[in-house]
């Protein structure tokens, strides 16, 4: 059935091949605000997002934490293991001696994640807390080498350390490589004479994100940057609720000082036997302060999820009990809820908003919204989700009202978890909740879906469609096809954003060697990244959001891709603040069409309108890091006829229409 939906779309388009389309915007009656929360990203730490993608540390088990304490490393030489240092989080060290020999060394190296990728030129800052045991002074050499090619000369880059006293203390060198390379390693030479213990091994590139020193890729945080995103939902996803509740992810692990911030086993390092990665953990590095310190630099608002005690449902038996947290036995996970508010929003004198200003931010982060649970659900007998929503609900809505909380309607779009929760989500007075969908093409065309919020109920909870992405039948990876019907698809979302007020798409980055699961928006090796079509088409409903969505009909109707409608879709809004109107167009149709946009009450518009587009004339094309820039918006200009916007549409594209 719904591959004849799709089919009829197709059809409809080719009988009407030279048909004028003819469309109404009624300029003069904006209709419901658009959230500044429309648009947005979320972060999950699958395909190596944070240690060895956004989290710049280059550096594998640098606090030797990892079950296996030498992953990541090779020794050589009288190298020991200890576990009485500095950290209590991370008690681990290594112990470099004497050889005793003058042509044995002692030495450590670290082949990062995938190799290293260093800029020839470019700084990097080692750093590493060390002592003498025995008291006095050492040398610590410290190489970048390339011992993967035919060279005379391994090093890259060298620096070294003079290590004094039996105190720990940080030490840090500045490193330049002579030349760029993709899988450098680091190697630690112990002094030849005196023992040396070296605990938490780093190195950085000095151009981080905002230059700061715990900082994040450049080129990937730029590429978030540069969505505009309005929410930016944190730090997933399924790791929030942990294969088991011992390894859920727990915010109050990841802030303070960064040496001291606990190793948590990664949910997906074995998740997917296909794409096995047993030496993916969580350092914390990038940890919640680091959430809200980027979200201040997009200038979006934050939302981070919490563990509703409830592990991960898929995994075990939470209906009878397995990894469940008693009713009875909920208040800490509660807390862990107002704690985290305090950290946030509190004053320095709190006991959390302290734990803030001391990390360098005394000022708080005014956080407004929050997300309890991930993707829960209930059994018909047995309601292990709702109730302990209601639990929290309870006490997070009596003592901050100011946040508005977010529940869920399970792992569905639709079907009995999806039925069955979404009338529990406005019994329970939820401010909004969070709906997820990985659906092929069929799926997103299909006539139900392409109307799915149009009918919803506009006295309900808001809608946050959380995690969504078109997954081709056979072609499950990046291809244009794919962005494209999710641009046909969120035309649903802004035609209908007084109940539609969040969205963002998932997953957002992907190692080129590390992914797990795709498609991905972002992808990247160890020096590069390229952003795909899926990305293209969140930008541009970012960049050209609007303030309030302007009615928008063909044949007296919204324009979704009805039969009548030639695979056209489309949305309309005026930016209140920029003096424009938006005019976003989805042609999924093999023709292009000819549209004829009367703008109903228009005073007077710049005859000049920009024209933004993304298309391919291969429907199963994408970007890669070979050709990052194979398909990416192109701009060009048509005329404005008085009120009247004549134009082609392309075949197989997405273009918004830019008036001034």
């Amino acid at each position: 059935m719904k591959k004849m939906l799709f089919s009829s779309l197709l059809l409809a388009a080719a009988l009407n091949v030279g048909a004028v389309n003819n469309m109404k915007v009624t300029v003069s009656k904006p209709g419901a605000p658009i959230q500044s929360t429309m648009y947005g990203i979320f972060f999950e730490d699958i395909n190596y997002a944070a240690d060895g993608g956004l989290y710049a540390e280059l550096v594998m088990n640098r606090s030797f934490e990892f079950p296996n304490n030498f992953a990541g490393w090779d020794i050589s030489g009288k190298v020991s293991l200890k576990d009485d240092g500095p950290f209590d989080k991370n008690p681990h060290y290594v112990r470099l001696a004497p050889s005793g020999h003058n042509d044995k060394h002692t030495m450590i190296e670290n082949s990062g994640f995938f190799g290293m990728g260093v800029k020839g030129g470019e700084e990097y800052r080692f750093s590493v807390w060390a002592r003498v045991p025995d008291g006095g002074n050492s040398k610590l050499w410290i190489d970048l080498v390339d011992n993967a090619t035919m060279s005379d000369d391994q090093k890259l880059g060298n620096a070294s350390v003079e290590v004094s006293g039996k105190e720990w203390k940080k030490y840090t060198a500045i490193i330049k490589p002579k030349r760029t390379f993709d899988r450098a390693h680091l190697r630690i030479w112990g002094d030849s004479k005196v023992t040396t213990d070296v605990e938490h091994v780093s190195l950085f590139p000095v151009k981080t994100w905002k230059g700061r020193e715990n900082g994040m890729r450049q080129d990937l945080a730029q590429a978030l940057a540069d969505l505009k995103p309005g929410i930016f939902r944190f730090p997933g996803g399924c790791i929030v609720e942990g294969t088991d509740l011992e390894t859920r992810y727990q915010w109050k692990n990841t802030v303070g000082p960064v040496e001291n911030r606990p190793l948590n086993e990664n949910r997906w390092h074995y998740t997917f036997t296909s794409r096995y990665f047993p030496n993916y953990f969580q350092t914390y590095g990038l940890g919640f302060f680091e959430f809200f310190q980027l979200c201040e630099d997009f200038g979006c608002d934050a939302l981070p999820v919490l563990s509703c005690g409830l592990a991960c449902q898929y995994q075990n038996d939470v209906n009878h009990g397995k990894e469940t947290v008693a009713l009875e036995d909920l208040d800490p996970y509660i807390q862990d809820a107002l704690d985290l508010i305090e950290f946030a929003n509190g004053a320095p004198d709190t006991k959390w908003g302290k734990v803030r200003a001391d990390m360098g931010h005394p000022a708080p982060f005014n956080l407004k919204y929050m997300g309890i649970g991930n993707e829960q659900w209930d059994y018909k007998d047995n309601p292990v989700f709702t109730v302990r929503l209601k639990k929290f609900l309870d006490v997070l809505k009596k003592q901050h009202p100011e946040i508005k909380y977010i529940g869920t309607t399970g792992p569905d779009s639709e079907g009995d978890k999806f039925d069955m929760l979404q009338p529990k989500m406005k019994e329970l007075k939820a401010d909004l909740y969070d709906e997820h969908y990985y659906r092929n093409e069929a799926w997103f065309m299909d006539k139900v879906n392409r109307h799915r919020y149009d009918n919803y109920d506009r006295k309900g909870p808001k809608v946050f469609a959380g995690e969504y992405a078109c997954h081709g039948k056979g072609k499950k990876w990046n291809h244009f096809n794919a962005a494209l019907m999710e641009a046909a698809f969120m035309t649903g979302f802004e035609r209908n954003c007084d109940i539609v007020h969040m969205a963002t798409y998932a997953p957002l980055f992907a190692h080129v060697e590390g992914w797990q699961w795709r498609p991905d928006a972002i992808w990247y090796d160890n020096l590069n990244s390229f952003k795909t079509c899926s990305y293209y088409v969140q930008q541009l409903y970012g960049l050209y959001k609007g303030t309030n969505v302007l009615p928008m009909t063909m044949n007296g109707k919204a324009i979704a891709g009805d039969e009548d409608q030639n695979g056209l879709f489309a949305t309309a809004a005026i930016d209140k603040k920029e003096g424009a109107i938006y005019i976003k167009v989805a042609n999924v149709s093999d023709q292009p069409q000819q549209i004829m946009v009367e703008l109903k009450g228009l005073k007077a518009a710049n005859k000049a309108v920009k024209v933004v587009s993304l298309m391919s004339t291969d429907p199963i094309a994408e970007n890669s890091i070979q050709n990052p820039d194979k398909i990416k918006p192109t701009e060009s200009s048509v005329t404005l006829d008085g009120s009247v916007l004549n134009t082609d549409v392309p075949a197989k594209s997405f273009q918004v229409y830019i008036i001034k």
